[in-house]
């Protein structure tokens, strides 16, 4: 985990207080953080891990020693008995969700399933917030991170070593916005939030490391790049700031990229 308290939170003290809020794939990188940012501003949150479990309870102790509520809850969010398991842990401690941050995503590990990328960063999207609707109510929000390189997929070509991951995330965006009518009759908010490439993230190393030099020419052509802390201030502000027309928001540079008509 970085350290959020290094860029500046963008959430007051005590303006979540009372509000309950889960983020997935929160033990480590963005997710970690903006579950730092939520608690700060007084959310009791849900660390949600796949297999970094250590990482998740050392966090959610620093939340407690802090004078916050946290709970861990393992899950593996390809599987939809795992993922109803999650929400009935959430359902258990606090009945109900106003905030569901949509942060865990995938596809470049080794040794995974041909449709892993698809099964996590599309379908098991849709599962998780098919299962937390039941939780959440009007004036709730449900935030989707994204990257630019997968938001803008279908108008500007990406590394080949990224695509599929890039075609999958916009699949599941695509799914999840298809969804938004049946949000709005029930008053939950929905926003997707786009971001460049970010230093420090796995995905970045793994990219790095595939095709060396990547993300310095990414860096040049961006002019800078948000470091994790920084990007999940911007999810966190996205939980509670007003969503845009288009319910997108864009961080960071986007001038490499053509526009996609919603």
């Amino acid at each position: 985990m970085s350290n959020p308290s290094a860029s500046a939170s963008p959430l007051e003290p005590g303006s979540l207080t009372g509000k309950r809020a889960l983020v997935t794939g929160s033990s480590r990188g963005i997710g970690a953080d903006t579950v730092q940012y939520l608690a700060d501003a007084g959310a009791s949150v849900a660390i949600n891990y796949r297999n970094k479990e250590a990482r998740a309870v050392k966090l959610a102790d620093a939340i407690r020693e802090k004078g916050g509520t946290a709970i861990t809850v393992g899950a593996d969010l390809t599987d939809p008995d795992s993922v109803a398991a999650l929400f009935q842990s959430v359902a258990d401690a606090w009945g109900g969700l106003d905030i569901l941050v949509l942060n865990a995503s995938g596809g470049m590990e080794s040794g995974m399933a041909e449709d892993y990328a698809m099964q996590l960063n599309r379908d098991a999207q849709v599962n998780a917030l098919n299962a937390a609707v039941p939780l959440m109510g009007p004036g709730s929000r449900v935030v989707f991170v994204t990257s630019h390189q997968a938001h803008f997929i279908r108008t500007t070509p990406t590394m080949p070593e990224y695509e599929a991951v890039a075609l999958s995330k916009r699949a599941g965006e695509d799914a999840l916005r298809a969804l938004v009518p049946g949000l709005a009759e029930k008053g939950i908010e929905f926003v997707v939030v786009s971001g460049d490439m970010i230093e420090g993230t796995i995905t970045a190393t793994l990219l790095n490391r595939l095709n060396p030099g990547a993300i310095d020419a990414r860096k040049e052509a961006a002019g800078r790049l948000y470091n994790v802390g920084e990007f999940a201030a911007e999810v966190a502000a996205a939980a509670v700031e007003p969503v845009p027309a288009d319910r997108t928001r864009l961080v960071g540079d986007v001038s490499s990229f053509e526009p996609v008509a919603e």
